[in-house]
């Protein structure tokens, strides 16, 4: 007897009687469809761990049988991909994206959420790895005015213009974020071209500890830094050690205008994803730092081509010292 299409009622049938440990011979004579069908269906469209969902089992059906006519299956290779990376913290559109250059025929990131929401109803937990929170914005109020004036401070104004298209490596925006009761911080900086991230953790926000903390993470890579730029944050009073110690330039933007460090900003918001503001960062330890970094910089990103910071910022600077 040939396979046949069960129905959403007969899956029903299926995941209740399994649960009540029946065989698949017994479920088949139950249903009235032959025992192959239901050896299909499970070894098809059960989950890893073997149980047996009516709905997810639907959606794996409906999603393989939209993609035969394509040649596009979502099979076993897919599932593992996206399993592998939904949990490393990609978006389904990085997911989407980055398999190609990975070799994998292109599904779509709508199937991608299909099939994360298809996990999540059948009782998964892959929708714990989405990392939209639906935040709002929150203005700042009126103690961030109190900050002071920096001496020597060099405007964004006089900043190069090639630096505003985001066309060559060296470009950092640097800034701090702060744990609970403001008890340590993390310093974090950015290419404004690959998107690389360096990280680092420092005691407290005061200046001498958050210049040391820039030193620390630039000075490997002196030869391409060629400008840094922040806010107006007192933590960065020492900027003219910074720009003397790594022979670069450093800049300021303007007051209350977080879009001219908008890369920053957004990068910022990935870390607080893995370190919230109700977090003590005192529990936070250097590897943590280390493998949110890593994370980060290992993540596709649509805007390079669905290549991740590391490549594009290594690949630069090995072919700079190779044609040194």
């Amino acid at each position: 007897m040939s396979y046949q299409q069960l129905t959403m009622a007969q899956r029903y049938q299926i995941e209740a009687l399994k649960k009540e440990g029946l065989s698949q011979r017994a479920i088949a004579l139950n249903i009235g469809v032959h025992y192959s069908t239901i050896c299909r269906e499970l070894r098809r469209n059960a989950l890893d761990s073997g149980e047996y969902f009516a709905l997810s089992a639907a959606v794996s059906a409906r999603l393989r049988y939209q993609y035969k006519s394509k040649n596009r299956r979502l099979g076993k290779e897919h599932i593992n991909y996206i399993k592998k990376y939904i949990q490393e913290g990609w978006s389904p559109e990085q997911i989407s994206g980055r398999m190609v250059l990975d070799g994998l025929k292109s599904i779509s990131h709508e199937t991608i959420y299909q099939y994360v929401y298809a996990n999540q109803k059948s009782g998964g937990k892959l929708y714990l790895y989405l990392r939209h929170k639906h935040k709002k914005y929150t203005k700042r109020t009126a103690s961030h005015r109190s900050r002071g004036q920096i001496k020597n401070r060099i405007s964004i104004d006089e900043r190069p213009l090639i630096v505003e298209e985001k066309s060559r490596v060296g470009d950092w925006e640097v800034d701090t974020i702060i744990g609970r009761y403001h008890h340590q911080g993390i310093v974090t900086i950015v290419d404004r071209c690959s998107k690389f991230t360096l990280m680092k953790k420092v005691p407290s926000k005061h200046a001498e500890p958050v210049k040391q903390a820039i030193l620390d993470l630039l000075k490997p890579i002196k030869d391409h830094t060629l400008t840094i730029t922040s806010d107006n944050g007192k933590e960065f009073a020492y900027h003219q050690e910074i720009s003397r110690t790594l022979d670069t330039d450093f800049y300021f933007a303007h007051p209350y205008q977080s879009w001219q460090r908008g890369l920053n900003e957004h990068t910022n918001g990935l870390i607080r994803e893995y370190f919230p503001k109700e977090k003590e960062f005192q529990e936070i330890t250097d590897k943590q730092i280390v493998d949110v970094q890593n994370k980060l910089n290992n993540r596709p990103r649509k805007i390079l081509g669905y290549k991740t910071p590391s490549e594009v910022f290594f690949a630069t600077i090995t072919k700079s010292y190779s044609v040194a």
